[in-house]
């Protein structure tokens, strides 16, 4: 399955909004967003049906970035139902971005 590819605030509130949903907050010219890509792949596949892993271009979507207060990517925020329930800063590793998505599925 692919990463969903989130344009625009209503499509990011849409995909929020039900269930538990990781978005990657990256653009096309960040090293370090392009490295944490492959990771992001492979969680979109090992969760599909349970939870959501989505990418959001912040070079694209600058009004949703600056009202989240995005300030460094990449970025990671992990949403239930709507609800902001943690932040990563920089490069992660699978097992972080698995740990909280477990946890946020329990």
């Amino acid at each position: 399955m692919d990463t969903k590819k989130i344009s625009g605030n209503d499509d990011f509130i849409a995909s929020i909004g039900t269930g538990v949903t990781l978005v990657d907050f990256n653009a096309p010219w960040c090293g370090p967003c392009r490295a944490q890509e492959p990771i992001i792949d492979q969680l979109s596949n090992e969760y599909n049906g349970r939870a959501l892993i989505a990418e959001m271009n912040v070079d694209e979507n600058q009004q949703t970035a600056l009202e989240l207060g995005i300030q460094s990517i990449p970025t990671l925020a992990l949403f239930r139902n709507g609800q902001e329930l943690q932040r990563f800063v920089g490069l992660q590793s699978k097992n972080t971005l698995i740990q909280a998505l477990d946890s946020a599925l329990s």
